[in-house]
């Protein structure tokens, strides 16, 4: 069986994946065919139902439900480690304040918008180009995720807002960031098939993490190593391996306000 997958060159995903891509583990007969793009592009693609199974940030997934089925393995959710709000120091911002955004249907500016739905003027930029934009005086504040949140602060910026305590504070859960979904029309069976090989490619990084170096450091935007681990610390968590009850209520959470019955999220 042949299935398209896309994944962000961020070092979770890639961490998360590299068993599979090196067909390090059983796959079970299923031949992965692979694209790898930014977390905002793969979102864009989730609305016309693009790929068979697809990580995508869980604002975006709001909007594909209807196709798509969140996997009980490979979500990015945990404590401490939300979006970040970020400017150079001297910046007072304001209602008419410019923020850098890494897309419109991140999780990122889902959280922006709930904790500061003021703030208006926002611009879709590539996550990578952030912080230069905001040392450029090209914006007046950015909203950081992935690597960024380990360099800023060696550039000289500053924190406005850590938005996953937001989250964690407003809702005592920990925060919802994406997830990993597949196709609702898939067969049941490969649907199981598909969360079984996912959760052995992430057991296999998570016990031999050495391994995937080299495949991680191939696609990273940021290269140094302790950046890279910390990244993948950060991210790739209990949760990753499986939701259990506090992330599935978590991701309820984020459905809260729509007509979806909160059964149908996942497979």
């Amino acid at each position: 069986m042949n299935l398209t997958l896309g994944f962000s060159p961020c070092p979770n995903d890639t961490f998360m994946f590299e068993a599979i891509i090196n067909r390090r583990i059983d796959l079970e007969g299923i031949k992965f065919n692979i694209s790898i793009a930014d977390v905002s592009q793969l979102n864009k693609w989730s609305f016309d139902a693009r790929l068979d199974i697809t990580k995508l940030s869980f604002n975006a997934f709001k909007y594909c439900v209807k196709n798509y089925a969140l996997l009980d393995s490979g979500s990015a959710v945990g404590r401490n480690c939300g979006p970040l709000l970020i400017k150079k120091p001297r910046t007072k911002l304001t209602s008419q304040s410019s923020i850098a955004i890494p897309g419109k249907f991140t999780t990122a500016n889902m959280l922006l918008e709930l904790a500061f739905p003021q703030f208006l003027n926002t611009r879709e930029v590539l996550f990578s180009e952030i912080e230069e934009l905001v040392l450029n005086n090209k914006i007046d504040a950015g909203l950081i995720i992935h690597e960024n949140r380990f360099t800023y602060e060696s550039r000289g910026l500053e924190k406005v807002i850590d938005l996953g305590e937001f989250w964690e504070t407003k809702y005592a859960l920990p925060i919802p960031l994406g997830g990993i979904v597949l196709k609702r029309d898939l067969n049941k069976d490969v649907q199981q098939k598909v969360n079984r090989v996912l959760k052995r490619s992430i057991e296999f990084a998570l016990s031999n993490p050495e391994v995937s170096n080299s495949y991680v450091r191939l696609n990273a935007q940021e290269l140094e190593q302790k950046v890279i681990n910390s990244h993948i610390d950060l991210y790739v968590n209990d949760f990753t391996v499986s939701l259990g009850s506090e992330g599935r209520n978590a991701v309820e959470k984020i459905f809260e306000n729509t007509a979806i019955e909160k059964q149908s999220i996942f497979v």
